[in-house]
């Protein structure tokens, strides 16, 4: 099944509203197994929606609009899709009582509320519990258009409750669909994973499609079928080739994160785990406290940001910030263990380096971070040349000490 998304709405065009109503549908979508080949963003314009309409209908079984429901002249979508599908406009009267019901407390409907109380003949009324203006199913010669309000807040919820059982059941009589799986891959460049993948990119079924996302790369395996066990099978043989290549490089798998799986092997192991961090400013704890139960293993953390905090919270010794400098090996193998030691816990990490943009010289420059790592063994120390801007660097510092923790939990 073929689908595609169509947004209005000048405001996004203007580069200061981000279309994530686009984005969420076809993460939906895909799920479903159902492809998305086309977005496509419309102003408030009659002719421009129309063709985008019309060239939708012609190349797509699934259509949705985005935006354009509201009371307001520039609001048009409901209107354009009957005239296209050559469907007259129907007043619903109970929608409107429900449109009258929200503005109860105000004592008066807004002018042109009833223009959202009509729909094109034949549809199925989709409600909006957050807002005002609902939504619409239409059917027509094996195409389906499903209308949506724009902002977010209203149409996820839409989307989920009364959008997702129709696509479903349509589902069920269809024959092929996309069936996905992605296989996260931390410490390799998307030309040295193509250089290990040699053989099997290229395929077409299955497909292996790689995405760069910046501190890690998504190798997603997509297959097309009629068979679902089948397609599970071919996806688990072709993920154990891909395993049998990268090993431990794969992190974690579809909707997983590298402090998920983490976390999860801190549980499994039973261990606890501190952090201090210099350079990545408590985004390091951010990232292990995201994740829900998070407070099984991780003990707490602390950012020691200037070099008195360094010597009085975890007890960095003052000879050694004067003569190796804040960003050093030997500094970071003692902030591991002074936190580990100041909060008792099994494990720690450290962080210390020059985010930028400014602070570096020929010595250490912009991108060099040392990460630690303190186990009841020993202490390892990574040095670390990391490129892009100060964002960049601190997300890569974060994501690196995450995998020393985890590797060093696989063995």
């Amino acid at each position: 099944m073929k689908a595609e998304i169509i947004s209005t709405g000048t405001e996004l065009l203007l580069g200061k509203t981000l279309n994530t109503s686009a984005n969420y549908i076809t993460g939906q979508l895909s799920g479903l197994g159902i492809e998305v080949d086309y977005h496509t963003t419309v102003g408030d314009n009659k002719e421009r929606l129309q063709e985008a309409l019309k060239q939708a209908i012609h190349r797509s079984q699934l259509v949705f609009l985005t935006g354009g429901t509201g009371p307001t002249a520039d609001d048009m979508t409901k209107d354009l899709v009957a005239e296209v599908l050559e469907l007259k406009m129907v007043f619903n009267q109970e929608t409107m009582e429900k449109i009258k019901d929200f503005y109860y407390a105000e004592k008066k409907t807004p002018p042109g509320s009833d223009k959202q109380a009509c729909f094109p003949e034949g549809s199925q009324i989709v409600p909006n519990s957050v807002g005002t203006a609902p939504g619409a199913i239409i059917e027509k010669e094996n195409h389906t258009v499903v209308i949506l309000p724009g902002p977010p807040g209203e149409l996820q919820p839409m989307f989920e409750q009364h959008i997702l059982p129709v696509l479903r059941h349509k589902l069920e009589n269809h024959c092929e669909r996309l069936y996905t799986r992605i296989l996260k891959v931390f410490g390799l460049q998307e030309a040295e994973l193509e250089k290990e993948l040699q053989g099997l990119l290229g395929q077409k079924n299955p497909f292996i499609t790689l995405i760069d996302g910046h501190t890690f790369m998504d190798l997603r395996l997509t297959i097309r079928s009629n068979d679902q066990s089948e397609a599970c099978r071919l996806l688990d043989s072709e993920e154990a080739e891909i395993r049998k290549r990268l090993g431990s490089r794969i992190f974690a798998v579809d909707n997983q994160t590298h402090a998920s799986v983490t976390g999860d092997l801190l549980r499994q192991n039973k261990l606890t785990v501190s952090t201090a961090e210099s350079c990545s400013g408590g985004l390091l704890g951010g990232a292990i406290t995201n994740e829900a139960g998070s407070s099984d293993y991780y003990l707490g953390g602390v950012i020691t940001y200037a070099n008195e905090a360094k010597e009085k919270l975890i007890g960095v010794q003052a000879e050694s910030l004067r003569k190796y400098g804040a960003v050093s090996e030997t500094v970071a193998k003692e902030m591991a263990e002074g936190v580990k030691r100041a909060l008792g816990s099994d494990l720690a990490l450290a962080t210390t380096g020059i985010a930028g943009p400014g602070g570096g010289n020929d010595e250490k420059p912009v991108g060099l971070v040392y990460i630690a790592l303190a186990t009841s063994e020993h202490t390892e120390v990574k040095r670390c040349l990391f490129n892009g801007d100060r964002k960049s660097i601190r997300n890569m510092t974060v994501e690196t000490a995450i995998n020393m923790l985890r590797l060093y939990l696989l063995e």
